[in-house]
This record gives C-alpha cells, structure tokens and sequence, in this order.
C-alpha cells in the first residue's frame, strides 16, 4: 500500500501533465518575441508559482511535442554567449488551441471548485 506522500506526488505527476502544455501556450501567446527554452523556464518560474518546480528539462519534450501538434514554430539561431539557441514561437493554430484549452481549463477548474466547496455542479 502507497503511502499518502507517494500518492501526492503520483496525483501531482498526472496534474500537471496537461496543464505543462496550457502554460506553454499561454506563456509563448503573451510574448511579443519568439522565447527560447531557459527565457520560459525563467518566465514560469516569475508567474507560475513552482508549475515546473525544477523540472526545467521537462520543459522540452512538451516544446517538441507541441511544434509537432503546428501549435508552435522554432528557429535556431546563433548565440554569442554559447550554442545555438532555439526560439519558439505560437502559430495561429497554436493561438486557437490556447483559447479552446483556456475555457476547458476555466470549465473543469470551476467544477472542481464546485464539488470541493460541496455545492452541486
């Protein structure tokens, strides 16, 4: 039998599976720039709260996995304090699937809110 503190992080783990995406989007559809990863990182780490708490490698394949879905474009480009950088940015498709994700977010957010504070939904 798991423990309550292996159970958190399991419930934690799965949380914040599809919500990694949403922030994605809505950090790359605030920005008036492409962003490269460590600038999201750093962002989400400004207003997130802890979404990623430490797991800033994390970030990438969800980056990969979006570029491949068209919601995001890349581009690398040179940089003159080391490696290449890739720069993402939202492509249209990607702004109309931040909408469509925000109302589910907003929707299944209230609902739970809803059953937590025990009204009816």
């Amino acid at each position: 039998m798991e423990d309550i503190a292996g159970l958190l992080k399991k419930f934690q783990k799965e949380l914040s599976a599809g919500t990694v995406s949403l922030v994605l989007l809505a950090v790359l559809g605030q920005s008036r720039q492409p962003m490269y990863g460590y600038q999201i990182a750093k962002r989400l780490e400004e207003v997130g709260e802890g979404v990623l708490a430490g797991k800033q490698s994390a970030l990438y394949p969800v980056l990969r996995n979006l570029e491949a879905y068209g919601l995001l474009e890349s581009e690398v480009e040179p940089s003159v304090s080391g490696p290449p950088r890739r720069y993402y940015r939202i492509t249209k498709l990607g702004r109309e699937a931040l909408r469509e994700w925000v109302a589910a977010w907003s929707a299944t957010r209230d609902s739970v809110e809803s059953v937590l504070q025990g009204g009816v939904i």
